[in-house]
C-alpha cells in the first residue's frame, strides 16, 4: 500500500484504510482527534518522524504529510516514532477485524506472536501462501512485509514493558520476542531514537505490581461498556478456571510456554489494566493480544455508535449503552467446546456442565499464586469426554468428535482463519449448526458483522426495541446495521429481559450468581439427536 499523499488523494480518491481520504485524515490531525489514534499514522517529511493523529505538535503543512496504515510501513519508509506522542502506545486498528482478507488475517496472527514462534514460513502456511508471495502481498497492501510488521509489533511490546514494568532490560528484550540484546537495542534506538533505558526513564509514575506479576495498561479508544463486559464474564465464568466480579475478570490459560494467569480490570481513571503471571515471559505478547480480543479493545465505538444510532429503533439502545463491546475468545478451541455445550441449555446449566468438565479433566496449576484449573485440553476431552459429559448421546458424540478433530489437526480454529472457510469447516462437523458456527466466528475472529437471527434472546430484545422479531424479518431489517451486526446483537441481547440482568452487578443489581440461571441465547440449529430445528 502506497502512502496517502495530497497528490495521491487527488489522483485516486485515496480511500485508504477506514475509507478516509487525505483531506479527511488531515482534518483529523488538525483537530488532534484522539479517537483516531491507532487507525493510521502521520509521517512528516520535513522532520522524518511519524505521529499518532492526536499528536500535540504543530500541524505540518499538507505538502509535507503522508499517511500510512501501519507504523511498520512508516519504519520501512525511513521515519522514526515521535518522542512526544509515542504512536506505538496507541490502541490497535479496528481495521484488522473488519478485514477478512489475507492482510487482516495476517495482522491478527502477527499480533498473536506467530512470527516469533513459527517464523514467516509458519505464518505463510497458516494463510495458505508461500513466504515470498505473502511478503509481496503484505508489502503491496500495507507497505511492509511480515518481518517488518512483526518487528514493529515487538517494538510496541518492548515499549509497553519498559514503561509499564520493572523487568530487567534483558527480560524485556526476550519477552518482546527479540532474539538478542543487540537486536533489541538497535530496534529501540532506530524506532524511538532513544535507548531502552532512556525510554524507561520517561514513565510518569512508580510501579506497584507484586513481585512476579506484570501490570500493564491496555489502551482503547472511545467509550467502554465495562458493565456489559464484566457482567457477561460473571454470567459465564467456569468455576476453578475463571473468577469474575462486578469490577474484575480473571482466569488461567494454557499458552505455548506453559500455564498463565491474568486479570482484567478498569482502574479509577477508566483505563483497562492487565495483571498477569506467566510461566514464560515470551508468551506475554500473545497474552496481551488475546486479552485485547477478549475485551474487544481495538473496536472503534465512534464508528459503531454513530452508524447504529442512525436507526430510530437503535438510537435509544446506543444512548443507554455507549461503547458496547462484543466479547472475544482467548482460546479458539475452548470457545467451540463452550458454544457446543451451552447450545440449548440455561446459563446455569452450561456453567455447571463446564465446571464439572474442568474439575474432572482440567490440569491443576498454581501459576495464579493459589490452586487453579486449566480448561481441559482437547486431547483429554477427546479421550475422556464420554465419561464426564452429560446429555443426549448424540450431543456427547458431537462434542468429543469436535475435540478429536481439533487434536488431530483435521479441524483447526484461530484468529487468522478465513471466515467463510471456518464457517464451512464447522458446519461440516456433526452436531454443529449455523448458530454455533456463526457464534464462534463472532467470538474467535472478532468479526463485527455477524447476525444470529435464530437467537431467542436477540429476538426478545428486537421485539422490545420495535424491530421485527421473527428470524426472516430480523435478518432483512438488520441489513441496515451492516457492517456492525455483531454490535447490533450485543444491544439486542442487553435489551432482552433475560440477559439485561447480566449488567446488574455493576449498576447496583443482584449478584451474578443469582442471575446465572437465566436462559442463555438459544440457537436455532439442528438438534444433533433429531436433525430438526429446535430453538426452544
Amino acid at each position: 500500500m502506497s502512502p496517502i499523499t495530497p497528490t495521491a488523494a487527488r489522483m485516486t480518491g485515496a480511500p485508504g484504510n477506514a475509507s478516509m481520504s487525505f483531506d479527511e485524515r488531515y482534518r483529523v490531525i488538525d483537530s488532534r482527534d484522539s479517537r483516531f489514534d491507532g487507525q493510521f499514522v502521520t509521517a512528516v517529511r520535513s522532520t522524518g518522524i511519524y505521529c499518532r493523529p492526536s499528536c500535540p505538535a504543530r500541524t505540518p503543512k499538507p505538502s509535507n504529510v503522508s499517511f500510512f496504515a501501519t507504523s511498520a510501513a512508516a519504519h520501512e519508509a525511513g521515519y522514526r516514532a515521535c518522542k512526544r506522542c509515542l504512536p506505538e502506545a496507541a490502541p490497535g486498528s479496528p481495521e484488522w477485524n473488519l478485514r477478512g482478507d489475507a492482510a487482516g488475517r495476517a495482522m491478527r496472527l502477527i499480533a498473536d506472536g506467530v512470527v516469533e514462534r513459527e517464523g514467516v514460513p509458519g505464518l505463510a502456511a497458516r494463510l495458505g501462501y508461500s513466504s515470498r508471495h505473502l511478503t509481496r502481498m503484505l508489502t503491496t497492501e500495507l507497505g511492509a512485509g511480515p518481518l517488518a510488521l512483526s518487528r514493529a509489533h515487538r517494538a510496541h511490546t518492548a515499549r509497553m514493558l519498559l514503561v509499564g514494568t520493572d523487568l530487567p532490560v534483558s527480560d524485556v528484550a526476550f519477552s518482546a520476542g527479540f532474539t538478542s540484546i543487540r537486536q533489541f537495542n538497535d530496534t529501540i534506538q532506530e524506532v524511538f531514537e532513544m535507548t531502552p533505558l532512556q525510554l524507561r526513564a520517561r514513565r510518569r509514575r512508580a510501579l506497584t505490581a507484586a513481585p512476579g506479576t506484570i501490570d500493564l495498561v491496555l489502551p482503547h479508544r472511545g467509550a467502554l461498556d465495562a458493565a456489559g463486559l464484566f457482567g457477561w464474564m460473571a454470567a459465564h465464568a467456569v468455576a476453578g478456571v475463571e473468577t469474575a466480579t462486578a469490577e474484575t475478570f480473571a482466569r488461567t490459560i494454557a499458552l505455548p510456554g506453559g500455564p498463565a494467569w491474568f486479570e482484567m480490570r478498569v482502574d479509577e481513571t477508566g483505563r483497562v489494566r492487565l495483571r498477569a503471571r506467566l510461566t514464560s515471559l515470551a508468551d506475554l505478547s500473545s497474552l496481551v493480544a488475546r486479552a485485547r480480543r477478549l475485551f474487544d479493545l481495538d473496536a472503534d465505538p465512534l464508528a459503531v455508535d454513530e452508524a447504529l444510532s442512525q436507526q430510530p429503533q437503535l438510537a435509544p439502545l446506543v444512548a443507554r449503552i455507549p461503547g458496547v463491546r462484543v466479547p472475544g475468545a482467548v482460546d479458539p478451541h475452548e470457545m467451540l467446546i463452550r458454544a457446543m455445550i451451552g447450545q440449548q441449555i440455561s446459563v446455569a446449566a452450561a456453567r455447571t456442565a463446564m465446571s464439572w468438565l474442568a474439575a474432572a479433566l482440567g490440569e491443576r496449576t498454581d501459576v495464579a499464586g493459589s490452586p487453579a484449573i486449566l480448561f481441559p485440553t482437547m486431547a483429554a476431552l477427546a479421550e475422556h469426554g464420554p465419561e464426564v459429559l452429560r446429555g443426549p448421546a448424540a450431543r456427547v458424540r458431537s462434542i468429543t468428535n469436535a475435540a478429536t478433530a481439533l487434536t488431530s489437526g483435521e479441524l483447526d480454529l484461530g484468529p487468522g482463519d478465513d471466515g467463510a472457510h471456518q464457517r464451512a469447516a464447522l458446519l461440516a462437523m456433526p452436531g454443529i449448526g449455523p448458530w454455533t458456527a456463526d457464534y464462534v466466528r463472532m467470538r474467535v475472529l472478532g468479526d463485527p458483522d455477524v447476525l444470529l437471527p435464530g437467537d431467542v434472546a436477540a429476538r426478545a430484545g428486537a421485539a422490545s426495541a420495535g424491530i421485527p422479531a421473527d428470524a426472516a424479518g430480523l435478518t432483512a431489517w438488520a441489513a441496515r446495521a451492516a457492517p456492525w451486526r455483531s454490535y447490533l446483537m450485543a444491544h439486542l441481547w442487553y435489551a432482552a429481559p433475560v440477559t439485561s440482568s447480566w449488567r446488574a452487578p455493576v449498576v447496583g443489581g443482584p449478584d451474578p450468581a443469582r442471575v446465572a440461571g437465566a436462559r442463555r441465547p438459544t440457537p436455532d440449529i439442528p438438534d444433533p439427536a433429531t436433525g430438526t430445528e429446535n430453538p426452544s
